[in-house]
């Protein structure tokens, strides 16, 4: 109750997502045009099930299924889509996950096959961490944890999500466009920090950033916007992850394109068939921005009920910032409370603009009433 979805939407009911009988209830009541799953803990079952009825699922099961599970989307990503992907290799015991890190070299990734925002994600320097690692992976997974994956370390130059939009052109043919390339870094093992648009690439990585999101975005099919997630080396382009949905890298696009052109929007003109308009770019549809921009996420320093901002005022108080705050009723701590948004005439601007107005902002919840402002440093411009 009184999800940030609650706050926003024409009508809302709560419920466990992974209960059909739940799903099956509202489904039934509501009989939408589209069901656009937005969670990982979903009843799959459910949707296959419904899809076979005739509803239209977004951009439809098989994907949802793939796309929330590392095994499934590298296996999709590597094989059916013949991107290249960083080596890896599966582990079922802490036995053959030693054995595992050993055989791709150290350092090298553990992971969960499904988690998100990081938790059940490990960066392993050496044989002292794999341990660690494989407790993590257990205990922070996305239902089971049984299966592990272990991902060969690519000391990329930069990590890039690439927001493919797959809609009807007007001759009613499925075609695929791209915003420009999404720059983002990671803290705390996996979690979104901070993004920007366009991403510091060369013009021939970007050309296969757009062929790779393609070919990526054409093996799990449907219409709508994805985020594939990106690895670029020099001018190699390795495919990582893919979300069948707006990404949260993404959300600099509310800023960084017209209103009515963000990732969320391309994703509701995809889904009922709205034209995208777009610029031919290197030989690709390329839907054209207004300005660099760039976000940095705002983070709960405490747990706690009733989250409570100041300094906004001292934050905002310059030309090009935007700030959004998500309404969650409970934070904990290193949570995602909102973000704020930067716009300047060149992208290390935006991503210094963003950064300053964050560390402004300071934070409290009913059960810890000391203010209390943004700590996290790492990777940023500003020591």
């Amino acid at each position: 109750m009184n999800a940030p979805g609650h706050q926003v939407a024409h009508k809302f009911y709560a419920g466990n997502m992974k209960d059909a009988g739940f799903l099956r209830s509202v489904i039934e009541k509501e009989k939408p045009d589209c069901i656009v799953p937005e969670i990982e803990a979903i009843n799959l079952d459910m949707l296959f099930d419904l899809e076979k009825e005739g509803y239209n699922v977004i951009p439809n099961a098989m994907a949802t299924y793939t796309a929330m599970q590392r095994e499934r989307i590298r296996e999709l990503i590597s094989k059916k889509a013949e991107v290249e992907t960083s080596k890896y290799l599966y582990a079922s015991s802490l036995d053959e996950l030693k054995d595992a890190c050993e055989k791709l070299g150290y350092p090298c990734w553990v992971k969960a096959i499904m988690d998100s925002s990081g938790h059940g994600s490990s960066f392993v320097k050496g044989p002292g961490d794999v341990e660690k690692a494989y407790e993590k992976a257990k205990n922070e997974a996305r239902g089971s944890g049984e299966k592990i994956i272990v991902e060969e370390h690519i000391p990329f130059d930069i990590e890039v999500t690439e927001l493919a939009v797959r809609h009807y052109d007007e001759d009613g043919k499925i075609v695929t466009s791209f915003p420009r390339p999404v720059g983002h870094y990671q803290t705390r093992g996996g979690d979104y920090h901070s993004s920007w648009q366009m991403a510091e690439v060369s013009e021939k990585a970007e050309k296969s950033i757009y062929e790779a999101a393609k070919k990526i975005t054409g093996a799990l099919g449907g219409t709508g916007l994805f985020g594939c997630e990106l690895f670029v080396k020099d001018d190699k382009v390795y495919g990582n992850e893919c979300s069948p949905r707006p990404h949260d890298t993404g959300m600099v696009t509310f800023v960084s394109h017209q209103t009515g052109y963000s990732e969320a929007a391309l994703h509701v003109r995809a889904i009922t068939g709205l034209p995208v308009p777009t610029e031919e770019r290197l030989g690709y549809n390329v839907v054209p921005m207004l300005s660099p921009a760039a976000t940095h996420v705002v983070l709960s320093p405490y747990e706690g009920w009733d989250p409570a901002i100041r300094n906004l005022w001292k934050g905002f108080n310059t030309k090009g910032i935007s700030f959004m705050f998500f309404g969650k009723p409970e934070a904990h701590t290193n949570r995602r409370m909102g973000i704020v948004l930067a716009t300047a005439d060149k992208v290390k601007d935006a991503k210094l603009k963003a950064e300053k107005a964050t560390h402004f902002i300071e934070m409290k919840t009913r059960q810890s009433p000391e203010w209390k402002g943004q700590t996290d440093k790492e990777k940023h411009l500003i020591q």
